[in-house]
Protein backbone atom coordinates (compact mmCIF):
# COMPACT_ATOMS: atom_id res chain seq x y z
CA UNK A 1 0.00 0.00 0.00
CA UNK A 2 1.34 3.07 -0.80
CA UNK A 3 1.85 6.46 1.39
CA UNK A 4 -0.80 8.58 0.22
CA UNK A 5 -3.41 5.50 0.08
CA UNK A 6 -2.51 4.73 3.43
CA UNK A 7 -2.78 8.34 4.86
CA UNK A 8 -6.31 8.63 3.28
CA UNK A 9 -7.38 5.42 4.88
CA UNK A 10 -6.10 6.24 8.55
CA UNK A 11 -7.81 9.68 7.97
CA UNK A 12 -10.98 8.13 7.20
CA UNK A 13 -10.25 5.50 10.11
CA UNK A 14 -10.35 8.62 12.61
CA UNK A 15 -13.12 9.90 11.20
CA UNK A 16 -14.99 6.94 11.32
CA UNK A 17 -13.95 6.51 15.27
CA UNK A 18 -15.50 9.73 15.65
CA UNK A 19 -18.72 9.67 13.81
CA UNK A 20 -19.00 6.28 15.92
CA UNK A 21 -19.12 7.47 18.99
CA UNK A 22 -21.85 10.37 18.17
CA UNK A 23 -23.59 7.70 16.24
CA UNK A 24 -23.42 5.08 19.13
CA UNK A 25 -24.15 7.89 22.09
CA UNK A 26 -27.38 9.50 19.49
CA UNK A 27 -28.32 6.50 17.41
CA UNK A 28 -27.64 3.67 19.83
CA UNK A 29 -30.33 0.76 18.38
CA UNK A 30 -29.41 1.75 14.74
CA UNK A 31 -25.47 1.44 15.58
CA UNK A 32 -26.41 -2.01 16.97
CA UNK A 33 -28.13 -2.98 14.22
CA UNK A 34 -24.85 -1.90 11.89
CA UNK A 35 -22.46 -3.18 14.60
CA UNK A 36 -22.24 -6.80 12.44
CA UNK A 37 -19.99 -4.70 9.95
CA UNK A 38 -17.07 -4.45 12.55
CA UNK A 39 -17.78 -8.02 13.01
CA UNK A 40 -17.31 -8.69 9.55
CA UNK A 41 -13.82 -6.37 9.44
CA UNK A 42 -12.52 -7.88 12.91
CA UNK A 43 -13.24 -11.49 11.61
CA UNK A 44 -11.09 -10.24 8.32
CA UNK A 45 -8.19 -9.45 10.64
CA UNK A 46 -8.23 -12.41 12.57
CA UNK A 47 -8.76 -14.85 9.59
CA UNK A 48 -5.43 -14.04 8.89
CA UNK A 49 -3.97 -14.44 12.23
CA UNK A 50 -2.65 -17.86 12.70
CA UNK A 51 -1.08 -18.21 9.18
CA UNK A 52 0.48 -14.76 9.95
CA UNK A 53 2.01 -15.71 13.06
CA UNK A 54 3.05 -19.43 11.74
CA UNK A 55 4.68 -17.93 8.46
CA UNK A 56 6.51 -14.71 9.56
CA UNK A 57 7.62 -16.67 12.57
CA UNK A 58 8.94 -19.26 10.28
CA UNK A 59 10.67 -16.70 7.92
CA UNK A 60 12.37 -14.37 10.57
CA UNK A 61 14.18 -17.79 12.00
CA UNK A 62 14.80 -18.85 8.91
CA UNK A 63 16.26 -15.77 8.11
CA UNK A 64 18.52 -15.75 10.97
CA UNK A 65 20.85 -17.85 8.86
CA UNK A 66 23.09 -19.16 11.41
CA UNK A 67 20.97 -20.85 14.17
CA UNK A 68 23.13 -19.53 17.09
CA UNK A 69 21.63 -15.86 16.12
CA UNK A 70 17.82 -17.61 17.53
CA UNK A 71 19.19 -17.87 20.88
CA UNK A 72 21.04 -14.40 20.56
CA UNK A 73 18.00 -12.58 19.33
CA UNK A 74 15.52 -14.54 21.38
CA UNK A 75 17.28 -13.25 24.65
CA UNK A 76 17.58 -9.50 23.42
CA UNK A 77 14.08 -9.32 22.70
CA UNK A 78 12.53 -10.85 26.00
CA UNK A 79 15.16 -8.79 27.73
CA UNK A 80 14.14 -5.70 25.80
CA UNK A 81 10.26 -6.54 26.49
CA UNK A 82 10.54 -7.53 30.50
CA UNK A 83 12.70 -4.06 30.81
CA UNK A 84 9.74 -1.69 29.16
CA UNK A 85 7.18 -3.89 31.02
CA UNK A 86 8.61 -3.45 34.28
CA UNK A 87 9.25 0.88 33.50
CA UNK A 88 5.68 0.99 32.64
CA UNK A 89 4.52 -1.14 36.22
CA UNK A 90 6.88 0.98 38.08
CA UNK A 91 5.23 4.24 36.55
CA UNK A 92 1.87 2.90 37.28
CA UNK A 93 2.33 2.40 40.91
CA UNK A 94 4.09 5.74 41.81
CA UNK A 95 1.33 7.38 40.28
CA UNK A 96 -1.10 5.53 42.08
CA UNK A 97 0.74 6.08 45.28
CA UNK A 98 0.56 9.64 44.63
CA UNK A 99 -2.99 10.27 43.36
CA UNK A 100 -4.80 7.52 45.64
CA UNK A 101 -7.96 7.43 43.25
CA UNK A 102 -9.38 4.33 45.49
CA UNK A 103 -9.74 6.43 48.82
CA UNK A 104 -12.84 7.34 49.48
CA UNK A 105 -14.54 5.16 46.91
CA UNK A 106 -17.25 2.77 48.46
CA UNK A 107 -17.30 -0.77 47.40
CA UNK A 108 -20.99 -1.30 47.05
CA UNK A 109 -21.78 -3.76 43.85
CA UNK A 110 -18.47 -5.41 44.09
CA UNK A 111 -18.54 -8.96 42.46
CA UNK A 112 -16.81 -11.32 40.65
CA UNK A 113 -17.18 -11.34 36.41
CA UNK A 114 -17.97 -14.50 34.82
CA UNK A 115 -15.13 -14.60 32.56
CA UNK A 116 -12.69 -13.58 35.85
CA UNK A 117 -14.14 -16.70 37.77
CA UNK A 118 -13.73 -18.92 35.32
CA UNK A 119 -9.53 -18.26 35.29
CA UNK A 120 -9.85 -19.07 39.45
CA UNK A 121 -6.42 -21.07 40.30
CA UNK A 122 -4.61 -20.51 37.14
CA UNK A 123 -1.13 -19.83 38.10
CA UNK A 124 2.14 -18.91 36.34
CA UNK A 125 3.08 -22.50 36.44
CA UNK A 126 0.10 -22.89 34.03
CA UNK A 127 1.09 -20.37 31.79
CA UNK A 128 4.18 -22.21 31.34
CA UNK A 129 3.11 -25.23 30.66
CA UNK A 130 0.97 -23.94 28.14
CA UNK A 131 3.70 -22.93 26.01
CA UNK A 132 3.98 -26.70 24.68
CA UNK A 133 0.89 -27.64 22.88
CA UNK A 134 -0.43 -31.52 22.85
CA UNK A 135 -2.05 -30.50 19.54
CA UNK A 136 -0.77 -27.76 17.46
CA UNK A 137 -3.87 -27.57 15.84
CA UNK A 138 -5.71 -27.66 18.40
CA UNK A 139 -3.94 -24.77 19.45
CA UNK A 140 -3.95 -22.95 16.18
CA UNK A 141 -7.96 -23.72 15.99
CA UNK A 142 -8.19 -22.05 20.00
CA UNK A 143 -6.33 -18.82 18.56
CA UNK A 144 -3.12 -20.11 21.51
CA UNK A 145 -1.03 -17.67 19.82
CA UNK A 146 2.10 -18.39 22.31
CA UNK A 147 2.15 -22.16 21.94
CA UNK A 148 2.26 -21.49 18.17
CA UNK A 149 5.14 -19.35 18.43
CA UNK A 150 6.72 -21.62 20.56
CA UNK A 151 6.41 -24.45 17.22
CA UNK A 152 7.42 -22.01 14.77
CA UNK A 153 10.52 -21.02 16.59
CA UNK A 154 11.15 -24.66 16.84
CA UNK A 155 10.59 -26.03 13.43
CA UNK A 156 12.21 -22.72 11.78
CA UNK A 157 15.23 -23.33 13.95
CA UNK A 158 15.47 -26.92 12.46
CA UNK A 159 14.71 -25.78 8.90
CA UNK A 160 17.73 -23.79 9.34
CA UNK A 161 19.81 -26.87 9.97
CA UNK A 162 18.60 -29.05 7.19
CA UNK A 163 20.39 -27.01 4.47
CA UNK A 164 19.04 -27.64 1.02
CA UNK A 165 16.59 -30.44 2.08
CA UNK A 166 14.69 -27.55 3.95
CA UNK A 167 14.95 -24.69 1.05
CA UNK A 168 11.51 -25.84 -0.24
CA UNK A 169 9.70 -25.51 2.60
CA UNK A 170 11.11 -22.27 3.62
CA UNK A 171 10.01 -20.75 0.29
CA UNK A 172 6.44 -22.16 0.73
CA UNK A 173 6.37 -19.97 4.06
CA UNK A 174 8.16 -17.10 2.79
CA UNK A 175 5.21 -17.09 -0.08
CA UNK A 176 2.59 -17.71 2.51
CA UNK A 177 3.77 -14.71 4.69
CA UNK A 178 3.48 -12.38 1.66
CA UNK A 179 -0.19 -13.57 0.70
CA UNK A 180 -1.10 -12.91 3.96
CA UNK A 181 0.47 -9.73 4.11
CA UNK A 182 -1.66 -8.87 0.47
CA UNK A 183 -4.55 -9.90 2.20
CA UNK A 184 -4.12 -7.86 5.15
CA UNK A 185 -3.94 -4.76 2.92
CA UNK A 186 -7.30 -5.63 0.83
CA UNK A 187 -9.04 -5.74 4.66
CA UNK A 188 -7.29 -2.26 5.59
CA UNK A 189 -9.23 -0.97 2.94
CA UNK A 190 -12.75 -1.76 4.63
CA UNK A 191 -10.89 -0.16 8.05
CA UNK A 192 -13.28 3.19 8.03
CA UNK A 193 -16.40 1.43 7.74
CA UNK A 194 -15.45 -1.34 9.98
CA UNK A 195 -13.70 1.14 12.85
CA UNK A 196 -17.28 3.12 12.67
CA UNK A 197 -19.15 -0.21 13.00
CA UNK A 198 -16.86 -1.39 16.11
CA UNK A 199 -16.70 1.86 17.85
CA UNK A 200 -20.25 2.76 17.21
CA UNK A 201 -21.54 -0.49 18.92
CA UNK A 202 -19.52 -0.08 21.58
CA UNK A 203 -20.68 2.83 22.72
CA UNK A 204 -23.82 2.31 21.97
CA UNK A 205 -23.94 -1.01 24.30
CA UNK A 206 -22.33 0.87 27.47
CA UNK A 207 -24.21 4.33 27.13
CA UNK A 208 -25.42 3.05 30.51
CA UNK A 209 -21.81 3.07 32.03
CA UNK A 210 -20.67 6.63 30.50
CA UNK A 211 -21.10 8.36 33.04
CA UNK A 212 -18.83 6.11 35.49
CA UNK A 213 -16.43 7.77 33.11
CA UNK A 214 -16.53 10.97 34.83
CA UNK A 215 -17.87 10.96 38.34
CA UNK A 216 -17.01 8.15 40.85
CA UNK A 217 -14.48 6.42 39.03
CA UNK A 218 -12.84 9.07 37.60
CA UNK A 219 -9.84 9.99 39.19
CA UNK A 220 -8.49 6.04 38.71
CA UNK A 221 -9.46 6.35 34.95
CA UNK A 222 -7.22 9.46 35.41
CA UNK A 223 -4.17 7.65 36.97
CA UNK A 224 -4.61 4.79 34.25
CA UNK A 225 -4.61 6.87 31.50
CA UNK A 226 -1.65 9.49 32.72
CA UNK A 227 0.18 6.54 33.00
CA UNK A 228 0.29 5.24 29.93
CA UNK A 229 0.82 8.39 28.34
CA UNK A 230 3.75 8.65 30.37
CA UNK A 231 4.79 5.85 29.63
CA UNK A 232 3.64 6.07 25.35
CA UNK A 233 4.99 9.34 24.64
CA UNK A 234 7.64 9.45 27.21
CA UNK A 235 9.43 6.35 28.02
CA UNK A 236 8.75 4.29 24.93
CA UNK A 237 9.89 7.57 22.33
CA UNK A 238 13.05 8.17 24.45
CA UNK A 239 14.19 4.57 23.75
CA UNK A 240 13.11 4.51 20.24
CA UNK A 241 15.70 7.41 19.68
CA UNK A 242 18.69 6.79 21.55
CA UNK A 243 18.85 2.78 19.90
CA UNK A 244 17.26 3.66 16.80
CA UNK A 245 17.46 7.49 15.69
CA UNK A 246 14.32 7.38 14.13
CA UNK A 247 12.52 10.03 14.67
CA UNK A 248 9.84 9.17 17.85
CA UNK A 249 7.03 11.64 16.09
CA UNK A 250 7.18 10.18 12.38
CA UNK A 251 7.51 6.90 13.56
CA UNK A 252 3.95 6.96 15.53
CA UNK A 253 2.64 8.84 12.64
CA UNK A 254 3.68 5.99 10.63
CA UNK A 255 1.75 3.45 13.06
CA UNK A 256 -1.09 5.14 12.55
CA UNK A 257 -3.35 2.45 11.28
CA UNK A 258 -2.08 -0.13 13.66
CA UNK A 259 -2.90 2.06 16.62
CA UNK A 260 -6.60 3.01 15.47
CA UNK A 261 -6.77 -0.72 14.81
CA UNK A 262 -5.60 -1.55 18.21
CA UNK A 263 -7.74 0.74 19.90
CA UNK A 264 -10.93 -0.54 18.12
CA UNK A 265 -10.47 -4.28 18.04
CA UNK A 266 -9.03 -4.19 21.76
CA UNK A 267 -6.72 -6.97 20.35
CA UNK A 268 -2.46 -7.17 19.93
CA UNK A 269 -3.44 -9.92 18.05
CA UNK A 270 -6.21 -9.07 15.79
CA UNK A 271 -3.53 -6.02 15.32
CA UNK A 272 -0.80 -7.75 14.06
CA UNK A 273 -1.16 -7.97 10.69
CA UNK A 274 -1.70 -4.20 10.56
CA UNK A 275 0.57 -3.57 12.78
CA UNK A 276 3.78 -6.16 10.58
CA UNK A 277 2.44 -3.62 7.71
CA UNK A 278 2.99 -0.20 9.15
CA UNK A 279 6.57 -1.55 11.04
CA UNK A 280 7.76 -2.97 7.73
CA UNK A 281 6.31 -0.68 4.71
CA UNK A 282 6.17 2.66 6.59
CA UNK A 283 9.17 2.96 8.76
CA UNK A 284 11.14 0.67 7.33
CA UNK A 285 12.22 -1.68 9.76
CA UNK A 286 14.24 -4.97 8.72
CA UNK A 287 11.74 -7.39 7.39
CA UNK A 288 13.74 -9.90 9.47
CA UNK A 289 13.51 -8.46 12.57
CA UNK A 290 9.21 -7.68 12.64
CA UNK A 291 8.93 -10.93 11.55
CA UNK A 292 10.33 -12.43 14.14
CA UNK A 293 9.49 -9.92 17.03
CA UNK A 294 6.19 -8.77 16.23
CA UNK A 295 4.26 -11.86 16.60
CA UNK A 296 6.72 -12.63 19.97
CA UNK A 297 5.64 -8.86 21.44
CA UNK A 298 1.82 -9.88 20.66
CA UNK A 299 1.78 -12.36 23.00
CA UNK A 300 4.79 -11.32 25.66
CA UNK A 301 4.96 -7.91 25.54
CA UNK A 302 1.95 -6.71 27.52
CA UNK A 303 3.66 -2.63 29.02
CA UNK A 304 -0.40 -1.42 29.27
CA UNK A 305 -2.02 -4.18 30.43
CA UNK A 306 0.97 -4.35 33.52
CA UNK A 307 0.93 -1.16 34.27
CA UNK A 308 -3.12 -1.29 34.10
CA UNK A 309 -3.20 -4.39 36.44
CA UNK A 310 -0.71 -2.60 39.28
CA UNK A 311 -2.94 0.56 39.23
CA UNK A 312 -6.01 -1.63 39.42
CA UNK A 313 -4.84 -4.15 42.22
CA UNK A 314 -4.03 -1.16 43.93
CA UNK A 315 -6.99 0.90 43.80
CA UNK A 316 -8.54 -2.30 45.11
CA UNK A 317 -6.87 -2.48 47.77
CA UNK A 318 -7.16 1.07 48.54
CA UNK A 319 -11.05 1.22 48.24
CA UNK A 320 -10.71 -1.74 50.56
CA UNK A 321 -8.80 -0.14 53.37
CA UNK A 322 -5.95 -2.41 52.88
CA UNK A 323 -2.40 -1.22 53.79
CA UNK A 324 0.17 -2.55 51.38
CA UNK A 325 3.56 -2.46 52.75
CA UNK A 326 6.36 -1.90 50.27
CA UNK A 327 7.47 -5.54 49.96
CA UNK A 328 3.92 -5.89 48.92
CA UNK A 329 4.02 -3.18 46.52
CA UNK A 330 7.15 -5.21 45.38
CA UNK A 331 5.15 -8.12 44.73
CA UNK A 332 2.79 -6.73 42.50
CA UNK A 333 5.47 -5.03 40.73
CA UNK A 334 6.62 -8.10 39.89
CA UNK A 335 3.67 -10.31 39.59
CA UNK A 336 2.34 -7.67 37.17
CA UNK A 337 5.16 -7.81 34.91
CA UNK A 338 5.43 -11.77 35.03
CA UNK A 339 1.75 -12.25 34.89
CA UNK A 340 1.47 -9.84 31.45
CA UNK A 341 3.59 -12.53 29.53
CA UNK A 342 0.64 -14.94 30.07
CA UNK A 343 -2.09 -12.20 28.98
CA UNK A 344 -3.34 -13.73 25.80
CA UNK A 345 -3.55 -11.02 23.17
CA UNK A 346 -7.73 -10.54 23.46
CA UNK A 347 -9.83 -8.40 24.94
CA UNK A 348 -10.00 -8.18 28.67
CA UNK A 349 -7.02 -10.50 29.24
CA UNK A 350 -5.27 -8.32 31.41
CA UNK A 351 -8.63 -8.15 33.34
CA UNK A 352 -8.34 -12.00 33.60
CA UNK A 353 -4.91 -12.09 34.48
CA UNK A 354 -5.13 -9.83 37.13
CA UNK A 355 -6.67 -13.02 39.47
CA UNK A 356 -2.66 -13.60 39.88
CA UNK A 357 -2.77 -10.11 41.00
CA UNK A 358 -4.74 -9.56 43.17
CA UNK A 359 -3.77 -13.36 44.60
CA UNK A 360 -0.64 -12.82 45.30
CA UNK A 361 -0.99 -9.80 47.79
CA UNK A 362 -4.68 -11.24 49.04
CA UNK A 363 -6.56 -8.87 48.21
CA UNK A 364 -10.21 -10.00 47.22
CA UNK A 365 -11.25 -10.81 43.66
CA UNK A 366 -15.01 -9.30 44.13
CA UNK A 367 -12.94 -5.55 43.55
CA UNK A 368 -12.25 -6.84 39.93
CA UNK A 369 -16.51 -5.89 39.75
CA UNK A 370 -15.79 -2.58 40.73
CA UNK A 371 -13.93 -1.54 37.59
CA UNK A 372 -15.47 -3.34 34.87
CA UNK A 373 -18.23 -1.23 34.09
CA UNK A 374 -15.35 0.60 32.54
CA UNK A 375 -12.86 -1.47 31.83
CA UNK A 376 -14.24 -1.93 28.04
CA UNK A 377 -12.50 1.97 27.49
CA UNK A 378 -9.65 1.17 29.38
CA UNK A 379 -8.85 -2.07 27.54
CA UNK A 380 -8.60 -0.31 24.52
CA UNK A 381 -6.08 2.50 25.51
CA UNK A 382 -4.19 -0.39 27.43
CA UNK A 383 -3.76 -2.14 23.89
CA UNK A 384 -2.74 0.94 21.87
CA UNK A 385 -0.07 1.04 24.64
CA UNK A 386 0.95 -2.97 23.74
CA UNK A 387 0.79 -2.30 20.05
CA UNK A 388 3.14 0.96 20.27
CA UNK A 389 5.91 -0.92 22.72
CA UNK A 390 5.52 -3.97 20.15
CA UNK A 391 6.72 -1.54 17.18
CA UNK A 392 9.70 -0.27 18.77
CA UNK A 393 10.63 -3.57 20.04
CA UNK A 394 10.81 -4.33 16.17
CA UNK A 395 12.90 -1.41 15.45
CA UNK A 396 15.52 -1.39 18.44
CA UNK A 397 15.91 -5.26 17.59
CA UNK A 398 16.25 -4.61 14.05
CA UNK A 399 19.20 -2.34 15.09
CA UNK A 400 21.25 -5.47 16.80
CA UNK A 401 24.56 -6.93 15.50
CA UNK A 402 22.13 -9.86 14.14
CA UNK A 403 20.55 -8.01 11.66
CA UNK A 404 23.21 -5.23 10.64
CA UNK A 405 24.91 -8.50 8.78
CA UNK A 406 23.47 -9.85 5.53
CA UNK A 407 21.60 -13.32 5.65
CA UNK A 408 24.05 -16.25 6.05
CA UNK A 409 23.94 -18.95 3.33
Amino acid sequence: MDRKTGNIILIGMVAGAILGVLCGYLMGDFMLQLRFLGTVFLNGLKMVVVPLVVASMIVGVTSLGDIRTLGQTSFKTVTFYMATTGMSVLVGILLVNIIQPGVGIDNFGAFVPDVVDSSRGKTLIDVVTGLIPSNIFQAASSGKILPLIVFSLLFGGVLSSLGEAGKPVIQLFEGINKAMMKIVVIVIYFGPIGVFALIGGIVAENRSSLDQLVSGMGWYIVTVIVGLLIHAIITLPIILKLFTRKSPVQYFLNMGQALATAFTTASSTATLPVTIECVEEKNNVDKRAASFVLPLGATINMDGTALYEAVAALFIAQIYGVELSMGAQVIIFLTATLASIGAAGIPHAGTVMMVIVLDAVGLPLEGIGLIWAIDWFLDRCRTTVNVWGDSIGAAVIGQTSEFSKPKLT
